[in-house]
């Protein structure tokens, strides 16, 4: 049986919340709908949205249901830069380097397409964003800067980020902050309305949005949230019906929502414990990953400046592909955490960000622990991973470039 290493992709469902997302999908009604059927649907979809906002600490009417995280992103970031340029010239986003490609690539489309500029956030070698960085930036743009976005902790090298002061430096200079919490949803505390108090965020300025998504918690793929606070100002991307605040258009999936609650309130109801549990697999990873591959660096903040699941490493000589494809022929599922397009392996945008060099970049080795993790897979990895390096090694390099007609 594999061993399944890469719960940061995603995190197998939790059998409750399939039950649940079974038993929901028989019950038939539009929750838009008037009748006793759709009522009951609606019911349904309430009770669930208050739960997951118990969660997020919110009011159910700021969890704004979803697709998913990317979505989420999509809304917050392209919501909030066209509601903030309706009245006066705001084109700057304040963001970090190493950002999901959720967040990369909307950045970019605002910029192609609706003369965004970005302002890049520069991180310290261990992926962190210090708080300095963002109020140097919000002095230089002043009044042209529509709003700031960071992830809560990094998805791929697992650093937790200081949103809480961050969001308090916005609030100084009426700002509105995006918060994408999906890596961290479930594993740390992510406390919207507490961060709002302890920031001094109000009205529309400081953390006003916030991204999560189910399939991270043990719900179902194609769910997810933005918490939106009631102060904040976006315009939609979608248009229709006028639910959600008139948010987000669309028949919303009752089914997906309910679901969604399940692995929110087992995630919150779990995750001291867990994290505790995790962190301790988490560093005895690292420590037998270190011991046993010297050309091995580990990526990202140390101890507890991490995500308790988080074991992210650099391999020197040996390309991370190379090294996920060997470990998934001897049974143990990983990630590299770096794009590859059209089979070309690419090196870590987000090592890149941290300072590391291409070749650094290239050996990224991203294993991530969840709620099905036993020592026995941990000790499956560090006993398949030193033969797989040993291969990878003698492979070296793939040449990224081809000449024809040779």
């Amino acid at each position: 049986m594999a061993v399944y290493l890469d719960h940061a992709a995603t995190t197998p469902m939790l059998p409750e919340a399939i039950a649940a997302y079974a038993d929901a999908l028989s019950v038939v009604g539009n929750p838009a709908s008037i009748h006793s059927q759709g009522q009951a649907s609606k019911r349904m979809l309430e009770e669930a949205r208050e739960q997951i906002a118990a969660t997020l600490g919110c009011d159910p009417i700021e969890v704004v249901l979803t697709s998913g995280g990317t979505e989420a992103v999509n809304l917050a970031l392209k919501g909030l830069w066209w509601s903030r340029n309706r009245d006066a010239a705001r084109p700057v986003i304040l963001a970090p380097g190493g950002e999901h490609h959720a967040t990369l690539d909307t950045l970019e489309w605002l910029e192609q397409h609706e003369g965004a500029e970005i302002g890049w956030l520069p991180l310290d070698g261990n992926g962190l964003l210090h708080p300095d960085v963002v109020a140097s930036a919000l002095e230089t743009y002043g009044d042209r800067v529509a709003l700031v976005t960071l992830l809560w902790a990094n998805n791929e090298v697992g650093t937790i980020q200081p949103v809480t002061e961050i969001s308090a430096l916005a609030a100084e200079h009426g700002v509105p902050v995006h918060v994408d919490a999906v890596a961290a949803y479930g594993y740390l505390e992510t406390d919207f309305g507490a961060v709002r108090a302890a920031s001094g965020s109000t009205g529309a300025a400081g953390l006003v949005a916030m991204s999560v998504s189910a399939h991270k918690v043990g719900g179902p793929v194609g769910v997810g949230a933005l918490v939106l606070s009631r102060s904040a100002k976006v315009e939609p991307l979608l248009h229709g019906g006028g639910q959600q605040r008139q948010v987000r258009s669309g028949t919303q999936d009752v089914a997906g929502a309910v679901s969604f609650a399940v692995a929110a309130r087992h995630a919150a109801a779990h995750r001291e414990a867990e994290a505790v549990r995790l962190a301790a697999l988490r560093d005895r990873l690292i420590d037998g990953i270190l011991s046993t591959v010297p050309a091995a660096q580990l990526s990202g903040a140390p101890g507890d400046g991490r995500l308790p699941g988080n074991v992210h490493v650099a391999i020197a000589g040996c390309e991370g592909d190379s090294l996920l494809f060997l470990l998934d022929m001897a049974g143990v599922s990983v990630s590299t955490g770096s794009a590859c397009q059209a089979g070309i392996p690419e090196p870590s945008h987000v090592l890149r960000a941290m300072g590391r060099s291409e070749i650094e970049a290239r050996g990224a080795l991203r294993v991530t622990l969840g709620h099905t993790t036993t020592d026995e897979d941990v000790d499956a990895l560090l006993a398949a991973l030193p033969a797989a390096y040993e291969q990878a090694s003698r492979a070296g390099f793939a040449d990224r470039t081809t000449t024809l007609g040779h």
